[in-house]
């Protein structure tokens, strides 16, 4: 799921332009044009020259070195993951130790099965343990993959090794931006530093309004203790401690069911599509709209969380042109309280619920 677009302050006045520079995009705009790059030539242009202007500050060989790879490695990720555009996904997080006959092995299994069954496509970070059991469960014909390149770590699991399905990155931060970017919703199951690092990165995202709201599940064995002690923690000591807010797990399903959790995935998108803010204001764009009396409902339970006004109906704006802005959808309008970002899972989940809203 791509960053959320949240609203972004004024542009500062631009700096005039020296005359060498003229002559730099000058170049850049004609091997643009010669290589054929030229559909999106302002962000090609920036992404030259910041490659140029590294070079003229004279940037450390190690740094450069960086920089180049994770771009490479981006580049990379896109074209695996283009093909796919249009289809939901689901990454599923889990540890990379985990053995075949463990209850979270098959947890995972079924869980990327059933999603899978259902037109998902499930990705995982291609190694051992949940991220094999998620991609057998799913097939190879439905599983996406981005590994890691550690000089420890075992090669990519036979179901995606040599399918074309995967992409190998040398950084951490890369690699979960494209575990992330993606998807329209995630399942972790118990791990270590690694699982317990990318479910921090989602709750992180989610409670700073830097990702669209997705469906967020811990999944654990039957009976299993591990993200309920996860839960206990952070609301008895971040919470307790003003840390977080108290409502931040509000948006993240804890459950020991795969049933509940393909339910949390695919229910989330039941009624609600995407959103866009549009200054102070969120547009929120549904498959069907609320009758007279839904609305009426929605306004006495939320009314909380609006920071003027009601939650009202509205056309798609003059913006919303492209097909990514699903002109064609109703939509509601409200102007949310900046930090409500809980309450607005729940409006999400209640819009998912009403009456109107399409039978799954």
């Amino acid at each position: 799921m791509t960053e959320a677009e949240t609203p972004t302050p004024a542009a500062p006045a631009e700096h005039t332009v020296l005359p060498e520079q003229t002559a730099l995009r000058e170049q850049l705009d004609a091997i643009i044009t010669e290589s054929g790059a030229g559909a999106q030539r302002t962000l090609v242009r920036r992404i030259l020259e910041a490659g140029i202007g590294l070079g003229q500050d004279g940037t450390a060989r190690r740094d450069l070195k960086i920089t180049a790879a994770a771009v490479e490695e981006m580049r990379a990720a896109f074209q695996l993951f283009a093909p796919y555009a249009g289809s939901p996904k689901v990454t599923i997080f889990g540890s990379a130790r985990t053995q075949s006959l463990d209850p979270l092995w098959e947890q995972a299994h079924t869980a990327a099965e059933e999603l899978a069954e259902q037109g998902w496509f499930v990705v995982t970070g291609a190694g051992p343990g949940i991220m094999e059991a998620a991609a057998t469960g799913a097939g190879a014909e439905q599983s996406l993959g981005v590994s890691i390149r550690l000089p420890f770590e075992e090669s990519p699991n036979a179901v995606l090794a040599d399918d074309g399905r995967q992409v190998a990155m040398k950084y951490f931060f890369t690699r979960k931006l494209m575990l992330v970017k993606e998807s329209s919703g995630f399942i972790c199951l118990p791990g270590g530093f690694g699982t317990m690092d990318e479910t921090f990165e989602l709750l992180t995202l989610q409670q700073t309004g830097k990702m669209d709201p997705v469906p967020i599940v811990l999944l654990d064995r039957a009976g299993g203790q591990f993200w309920r002690g996860f839960a206990a923690f952070v609301t008895e000591q971040l919470a307790a401690n003003g840390l977080v807010s108290v409502d931040d797990l509000d948006r993240v399903l804890v459950t020991d069911s795969v049933d509940a959790a393909v339910a949390e995935v695919t229910g989330f998108w039941r009624n609600y599509d995407s959103l866009r803010w549009f200054d102070a204001e969120l547009v929120l764009r549904l498959k069907a709209a609320p009758s007279d009396a839904e609305l009426a409902h929605l306004n006495a339970h939320f009314s909380g969380l609006c920071e003027t006004g009601r939650i009202e109906r509205a056309e798609a704006r003059p913006e919303e042109r492209g097909e990514e802005d699903r002109p064609e959808l109703p939509r509601l309008v409200l102007t949310p309280r900046r930090r409500a970002v809980g309450e607005l899972h729940r409006l999400i989940r209640a819009l998912n619920e009403l009456p109107s809203a399409p039978q799954g």
